[in-house]
């Protein structure tokens, strides 16, 4: 492992002054260690920001919930009013990893999760994220786990976050703060697809800190469901995962929102399938149309050829767990 120095900031505007091109925050470091245990990457810096103040979860003036960057996943999926108001969030919290990172993983790290690719790990193999322009081997070669949507030349990787596409689905904002001040970042711009940059993850700039993440005041609590379907029942990553969320009047579809999981680069969305829902009834015929819209352009790899049809299967399945009202 490479050297690196450790400040421990209290304010964040201290944080923010500590920030830079070799420079890493760390709260939880559930993602962040295992990358320079296994030299993927080399901060000569670890700036902790435990100590901030970010670890509320408070009603907005909107009536939404504004949770802090720092609270734990374990914290946030067991919090009584994201379990009664949001239990869509809640759900896909608990599908992942184990309670032990659940205990320890924050909710602004957890949006900064890198991608799981066995190719990305390997510093013995060519990998455009970790190394631009080195290749893509996961293209022809073990690519079940790997992406049919968004893809590139570049990069054919997923991002590997389950509470990120509730996040999605529930159109959060991202708050966050640099030296230029405080912006807000809709979920649905957070991420980036790969293209020809496929090293760059998300939007959020290497000088800019996640003080927050704010919810709405609608989450969707009597018709949602998070379907996460895998090759363990528990500690394993998504093939496919869907969060579906509806409003209905009586058996018919007022509004709908679809996120997918382990098939792009970012929580995938498509407006298109959502609106095609909206005025039509609560069932299969209609949840087979979102399914096809949402899936739309999908490009499967050798050893990924099922992802396609496993994925309309589970949204089909989703949509209609949500439809006939959530578990409580």
């Amino acid at each position: 492992m490479t050297p690196f120095s450790y400040a421990r900031p209290e304010r964040i505007e201290e944080a923010l002054a500590l920030a830079g091109p070799d420079s890493r925050y760390i709260a939880g470091g559930t993602n962040l260690l295992d990358l320079m245990k296994e030299n993927v990457l080399h901060p000569r810096r670890l700036i902790d920001i435990n100590r901030l103040p970010l670890r509320d979860i408070e009603e907005t003036s909107s009536g939404g919930l504004m949770i802090g960057a720092l609270v734990s996943n374990a914290d946030l999926a067991w919090n009584t009013q994201i379990e009664q108001r949001y239990p869509l969030l809640t759900k896909a919290i608990l599908a992942g990893a184990s309670p032990q990172l659940r205990n320890m993983a924050s909710t602004g790290g957890n949006l900064l999760q890198r991608t799981r690719c066995y190719y990305f790990y390997d510093t013995g193999t060519p990998c455009n994220k970790r190394e631009p322009g080195s290749g893509c081997p996961a293209r022809n070669g073990l690519n079940r786990m790997h992406a049919i949507l968004g893809t590139s030349e570049a990069c054919v990787a997923v991002h590997p976050s389950d509470m990120c596409v509730a996040l999605a689905a529930l159109e959060a904002q991202v708050h966050v703060q640099g030296p230029h001040g405080v912006r807000r970042i809709a979920m649905a711009d957070f991420h980036r697809l790969p293209g020809d940059r496929p090293e760059v993850d998300n939007n959020l700039g290497e000088d800019e800190l996640i003080t927050a993440v704010e919810l709405p005041a609608e989450g969707f609590a009597q018709h949602c469901a998070y379907l996460k379907l895998r090759d363990r029942a528990s500690y394993a990553f998504a093939l496919v995962s869907v969060a579906a969320a509806l409003e209905l009047d009586g058996t018919t579809v007022k509004v709908a929102r679809l996120a997918l999981g382990g098939v792009a680069h970012k929580p995938w969305r498509i407006e298109a399938a959502e609106q095609s829902l909206c005025g039509k009834p609560a069932e299969q015929a209609s949840f087979a149309v979102a399914a096809d819209l949402l899936l739309d352009g999908a490009q499967p790899l050798q050893h990924n050829a099922f992802k396609p049809e496993l994925a309309r299967r589970a949204i089909i399945r989703a949509l209609a767990e949500a439809a006939r009202g959530t578990a409580r």
